[in-house]
């Protein structure tokens, strides 16, 4: 496995890992149609491919050279990092690619040092990784992906590792 830059050829394989991801995460959470409606919208194949040129952010994606196993898509906002996306194939959750892509995202950003988060409250597996990772949580928003949204999430953070 290893972790590297997104490129536009990776764009149907990351949206179908994303859709893949949040149907297995989501369903019980908000329902099927809902996640449908959430993955056309946040990950369209438009919205993915505006990100490989996202000034200030790094979009990676973990691949074994047959298959991508998880996504990971932070920017950089000052000394800060925003992971805006962390999924990991549910069949390779557990495995360590979490963490690899983690460890990445922390590395493209030399200039930051902490890196936040929102995550779902009810995504249980999700926020015990990260609290596995040293995150504490440190407040809550309202519009989780976008402004009149109404998912709720709560923000967690942590110094980047190498800057403590």
């Amino acid at each position: 496995m290893f972790v590297r830059t997104a490129g536009e050829r990776d764009l149907e394989a990351i949206r179908a890992l994303l859709v893949e991801t949040w149907h297995a995460t989501y369903d019980t959470i908000y329902g099927a149609a809902k996640v449908t409606e959430i993955t056309g919208e946040w990950h369209s194949l438009v919205r993915l491919k505006t990100r490989l040129v996202e000034p200030n952010s790094e979009f990676l994606v973990a691949d074994d050279g047959e298959a991508l196993a998880g996504v990971a898509f932070a920017r950089s906002e000052i000394k800060a990092v925003k992971l805006h996306q962390l999924y990991v194939r549910p069949a390779m959750q557990g495995r360590g690619v979490g963490g690899m892509l983690l460890d990445e995202i922390e590395g493209c950003f030399p200039e930051a040092d902490k890196i936040t988060l929102e995550v779902e409250p009810a995504n249980e597996r999700a926020v015990a990784f990260y609290v596995a990772q040293g995150f504490v949580k440190t407040g809550t928003v309202n519009d989780c992906g976008r402004q009149g949204f109404g998912i709720a999430a709560n923000v967690y953070e942590r110094p980047i590792r190498w800057a403590e």
